[in-house]
């Protein structure tokens, strides 16, 4: 089984101890820059300065040509056109799965920031003959499991919620959780999971029973779920029940979402993005927030419009359609790491 090389890992931890001075080294970067011309990740235009690239999507980037004695430490003699351009698409889904796994946007973001600029420092280093999409996960992955073992937390300062999440990591160890939001939230085959993990296929089946056995035994939660089309409703309120789980109310809009959240406080939402009268399932949530904290889960046809990496976003987000196992996977993830469902 090919192992990621090991530059790559070095690397990404340089990047990860530096906490958030990431934007700052690519905005410095443009400044210096004036000589770089680089083309984003897509079919994006053609831009003259590095300051053009946003600093978590550094794999967007390539260059027409990079002098060896001008360029910057860590960003390698070339960058490769053709990696940015095949690794884009994915960018948006690697930010969901990180997000998803650290119960965080700010570390899912931190660690897919540090992946994309290890792979940028040395591209020479991706793994070679393997999908692009495998390649992308398999890095982060060799970056995840190193850091998270070695180093600790990405960023310090943790509040209350991520003290939490660092007992409930304590309490399962990550492969299990891995290979569940690998299979069920990512869409993955098993022999691919155990590509990206080290492991042979049975290790992973077992692994994900694991996984599935842990979200038996947590306590149950209240739910609102906020969505205006009856059938998808429907089916995500009996996928909640099954799960043990009380289902509070099924809101359309967004004043009856505001409405019954503070009538009884749910220990969960499930949220669409677009809502009966037009209005926002965003904004009823934002609505919701300020009043108290609680995990949410967005529910959307277009998930890249809300994994950009470039402001506040959901940290949990399912795409539609959705299978009933992703559902399943989110709303246990998310609950992983929510103070109510922590087990005694």
């Amino acid at each position: 089984m090919k192992q990621i090389p090991r530059l790559l890992v070095p690397l990404a931890k340089h990047f990860l101890r530096a906490g958030q001075v990431g934007a700052e080294w690519w905005s410095d970067l443009g400044k210096r820059a004036e000589w770089l011309s680089v083309l984003k990740g897509g079919e994006g235009g053609l831009a003259t300065s590095a300051s053009s690239i946003h600093p978590s999507d550094p794999a967007n980037v390539s260059t027409h040509m990079l002098s060896h004695d001008k360029a910057p430490d860590g960003l390698g003699e070339f960058l490769q056109m053709s990696l940015g351009q095949q690794l884009h698409p994915h960018l948006p889904f690697l930010r969901r799965y990180a997000r998803a796994l650290t119960g965080s946007q700010a570390h899912g973001d931190a660690y897919v920031r540090a992946t994309l600029e290890a792979i940028v420092a040395a591209p020479d280093e991706f793994p070679a003959n393997v999908d692009p999409r495998l390649g992308l996960y398999k890095t982060f992955h060799a970056i995840w499991s190193s850091s998270h073992l070695e180093d600790g937390p990405v960023l310090t300062g943790a509040d209350g919620q991520e003290a939490i999440a660092q007992a409930r990591l304590a309490r399962l160890t990550p492969l299990p959780r891995q290979a569940l939001l690998l299979t069920a939230l990512e869409g993955f085959t098993v022999d691919d999971v155990g590509y990206l993990i080290g492991l042979e296929s049975d290790d992973v089946e077992a692994l994900v029973k694991e996984a599935l056995s842990e979200i038996e035994s947590q306590t149950r939660a209240k739910v609102l779920i906020i969505e205006d089309e009856p059938i998808i409703a429907m089916d995500i309120e009996t996928i909640v029940r099954d799960l043990g789980h009380e289902v509070t109310a099924i809101a359309v809009t967004r004043e009856d979402a505001v409405r019954e959240a503070l009538a009884e406080r749910p220990g969960l939402v499930l949220a669409d993005i677009q809502l009966a009268d037009d209005s926002s399932g965003i904004d009823a949530v934002k609505d919701i927030l300020a009043e108290f904290s609680v995990p949410v889960i967005f529910i959307t046809a277009f998930p890249e419009r809300l994994l950009t990496g470039e402001r506040p976003e959901p940290t949990f987000l399912i795409t539609k359609p959705f299978q009933r196992s992703t559902v399943k996977a989110a709303i246990s993830q998310a609950l992983f790491f929510d103070e109510a469902t922590a087990p005694a």
